[in-house]
Parts: structure tokens; C-alpha cells; sequence
């Protein structure tokens, strides 16, 4: 099995005060999950923005509509695709569904963003519902699994095909009362690791983790009601990372955690175990 995934000339995180250049992510197409809000909206209209062709995917039409609105008033913007799917209630076909969708419109994908996120409250581990411990591995974890997995044919027809899945500080390590989604963000970083392990040996394709810190989305709010979102980043001024993870310039960077410099989030690259 190969262990070395990313030479040691790769760069292993973007320069201080990196900033995209104009046209970055042209003729890339990059799929968003939970586009209709939050991260995801706002990453796939700076995709949208640097040339890429965002494919929105998520659960309410209205809220991706609005995205897709928002893409088309962008000047010279590739035209936006919409597909609404319930992550919780998705079938291993509707996966498979999906990717047939987009390589009988596109013919490969250049990028995936992993932004839907599902997370109800803070619970002690054995007080967690049932449905709720499913609902959650399901949308945090099972679904980027899968959609990843159907997509991987996709990926491997791009020359640099970049999946990012989006973690927080709940990933670095165990935390008491995250419940099922802090355990599904820790098994997020042990998912990309182990795909940039296994594909290491191909180098077009790429598996990083990206965490933003704390924002001012509906997520951070469900967990923290009584905070001030006035002292929270706004999600479109966390995305520079991101978006160098997924363009040319990180070419070679497989296999890492990038945190936000300006939020929380650590720069670490996976153990390699042999």
C-alpha cells in the first residue's frame, strides 16, 4: 500500500495572506453539498465567482434557488446546476444516481465540497436518540462516504480533482457531549486520510479536511444560542484556504487538516502508520 501521498515538495499550507487569483477555478467543476446556506452557500459562490461551474446540492430547493440566483447575477459566472437531495433519506442507488447525472452532463468532476452538516444539540453520548445518532453518521458521514465513492470515476477523469471535506475543532480529538456528529467530524479526518493513503499513488487526485473555525451559521447558532454572531466570522471571510485546497496552487497538498489562520483549526497532516 503506498504510504507517501503527498511529496515533500508539496506545499503544505497557502502563504500568509494567500488570496485567489481572479479565474483560479476556471473550467473546474465542483460539486457543493449543503449549498443553500452557510459554508456552502458561500463557497460555491466564490467557486462560482473564480470560474467554476457549481453543481448546488442539498435538501430545499428554495435555499438552493436563492444560491443559484445569487451565482447567475455574478458577471461571466458559469452557469449553475441545482440537485436537491436529502442526504438523510438517500439510498446507495441515489448516489449512483447522481453520479451518472453528472457524467452524462459534465463528464468528470474537478472538485468536492463536503459542507452539509446536521447537528441538533449537546448531549452526553448515552442520551443520544436513536433517530438522532442515525440521522447524524448518516448526513456527516455515511453520505460523504458514498457520494465520494460513486464520484471517484468522475474525479479520476480530471487532471487535479480536489475533495475537501469541512471538520471542526471536534475533529482534532474526542469531545464530550458532541454526540454522534463530533463523532462523525473526528471519523471525517480518519475518511479523507485513509482515501489520500489508498489514491495516494495517484497524484491528480486529492483528500484534505478543512476547519473554518467558529461561524456565524444556523449550525453554530443551534449549539450556542446565547453567543454574540456579531463576534463570529462571517463564512464568505473564511474561504481563502479553502479555495486554495481546491485550485492548482495546493497541487501535491493530499492528506492534511488546514484550520482557518484567523479562526481555530490546526495544520497537521495525517500519521502515516505503517
Amino acid at each position: 500500500m503506498p504510504t507517501d501521498h503527498a511529496p515533500s515538495s508539496a506545499p503544505a499550507t497557502p502563504p500568509a495572506g494567500y488570496t485567489p487569483t481572479p479565474g483560479l477555478l476556471a473550467q473546474r467543476c465542483i460539486l457543493v453539498t449543503g449549498a443553500g446556506s452557510g459554508l456552502g452557500r458561500a463557497a460555491a459562490l466564490a467557486c462560482a465567482q473564480l470560474g467554476a461551474t457549481v453543481i448546488l446540492l442539498g435538501k430545499t430547493i428554495k435555499t438552493l434557488e436563492a444560491t443559484y440566483d445569487a451565482i447567475e447575477s455574478i458577471k461571466n459566472a458559469p452557469e449553475p446546476a441545482i440537485y436537491p437531495l436529502n442526504l438523510f433519506g438517500a439510498k446507495w442507488e441515489d448516489y449512483g444516481e447522481l453520479a451518472q447525472t453528472l457524467d452524462g452532463n459534465l463528464g468528470r468532476l474537478d472538485g468536492i465540497v463536503h459542507a452539509a452538516a446536521h447537528f441538533k444539540n449537546f448531549t452526553p453520548l448515552a442520551q443520544v436518540p436513536p433517530r438522532e445518532w442515525v440521522e447524524s453518521l448518516q448526513v456527516n458521514l455515511t453520505a460523504p462516504y458514498a457520494l465520494t465513492t460513486h464520484c471517484l470515476p468522475l474525479l479520476d477523469k480530471s487532471t487535479d480533482a480536489s475533495v475537501v471535506f469541512i471538520t471542526d475543532t471536534g475533529s482534532e480529538a474526542p469531545r464530550a457531549y458532541s454526540g454522534a456528529y463530533g463523532i462523525a467530524k473526528y471519523a471525517q479526518r480518519g475518511l479523507a486520510g485513509t482515501w489520500a493513503e489508498e489514491l495516494g499513488y495517484k497524484p491528480h487526485l486529492r483528500f484534505n479536511t478543512y476547519d473554518p473555525g467558529p461561524m456565524r451559521t444556523t449550525l453554530r447558532r443551534t449549539g450556542y444560542p446565547q453567543e454574540d454572531p456579531a463576534t463570529l466570522a462571517d463564512p464568505a471571510t473564511v474561504l481563502a484556504p479553502l479555495l486554495w485546497l481546491l485550485g492548482p496552487d495546493s497541487r501535491g497538498c493530499n492528506g492534511r487538516n488546514l484550520g482557518n489562520p484567523a479562526g481555530a483549526g490546526s495544520n497537521r497532516e495525517y500519521e502515516t502508520r505503517g
